[in-house]
């Protein structure tokens, strides 16, 4: 008979509640942790997450003038973005959404490129067929960002069953929001990887806030990472606005991932 859990018997009539079942901790480093990072790569996120925050300042007053459309900042965010990135390899597929330019930053697009982008002119990589900040780069293996919400989770595993089928020993980042996270999307990505085994790392920044709805209108459990287990994925809580944190993690849940072609949730915690 196929074993369907592992739960044991128990005469005791009682509900599970995922506020207080178990606590969930919050990855961070602190100053007596032992993590060696060399100088030249802390120098150049710390560049990395300045040149966002500058970039951003300088779009997002371009929209507000009118002279683009539309623009999405990563104030806040900037931490999660570059501190996953470099923990990834450049081999590794990103999936977006469109609150991280970081990423793409790390992996080589240029301040132009952005601009060119925003602008939608003729230097634009798409010929300004996208909106502004639906980026995309095929020599950097940054799939272009889509409007409607959370359709890059599903396309993500499907991308991470090719990785799997040809053994490249890579993974595919995805990244998302707590706001996709309560789309019907995400449940089917995660039971969809978790029951097939595909190399995903599922980076969830739980900026408190989808748009404008607060976190706790979305949902009434404990976050995004009190998911993971309920669908068989090893998961991790990280402080979003530590770096080193957030590099830490990735690192390791990237290592699970290939080694056991097996899916990871990072609920990174964060604010904007």
């Amino acid at each position: 008979m196929r074993k369907f859990s592992s739960s044991e018997p128990d005469t005791a009539l009682k509900f599970l509640d995922s506020l207080h079942h178990e606590k969930i901790p919050t990855y961070r480093i602190t100053a007596s942790s032992q993590l060696l990072v060399d100088s030249s790569l802390l120098i150049k996120m710390y560049q990395a997450m300045l040149s966002v925050n500058l970039m951003d300042k300088l779009l997002y007053e371009c929209q507000r003038q009118g002279r683009i459309s539309f623009y999405m900042t990563n104030f806040g965010e900037e931490a999660v973005q570059i501190g996953s990135a470099a923990a990834l390899s450049d081999k590794d597929l990103v999936f977006a959404q469109y609150r991280e330019s970081g990423v793409l930053l790390w992996r080589g697009f240029t301040f132009t490129d952005f601009v060119n982008q925003c602008f939608g002119n003729d230097k634009d990589i798409n010929k300004g067929r996208q909106m502004p900040v639906h980026y995309g780069s095929k020599e950097l293996n940054f799939f272009t960002i889509s409007s409607p919400l959370t359709t890059q989770l599903p396309q993500a595993v499907g991308a991470a069953h090719k990785l799997k089928t040809a053994n490249t020993n890579t993974c595919v980042a995805c990244y998302f929001g707590e706001g996709a996270a309560s789309e019907g999307d995400a449940h089917a990505a995660f039971n969809f990887a978790a029951t097939l085994s595909y190399p995903v790392v599922f980076i969830c920044r739980n900026n408190a806030y989808a748009i404008s709805t607060p976190s706790c209108q979305q949902y009434a459990g404990n976050g995004i990472a009190a998911r993971g287990p309920a669908f068989g994925i090893k998961t991790i809580r990280v402080d979003g606005n530590d770096i080193l944190s957030m590099y830490q993690a990735t690192k390791f849940a990237r290592k699970y991932a290939t080694e056991n072609c097996k899916p990871v949730l990072i609920e990174a915690m964060t604010y904007r």
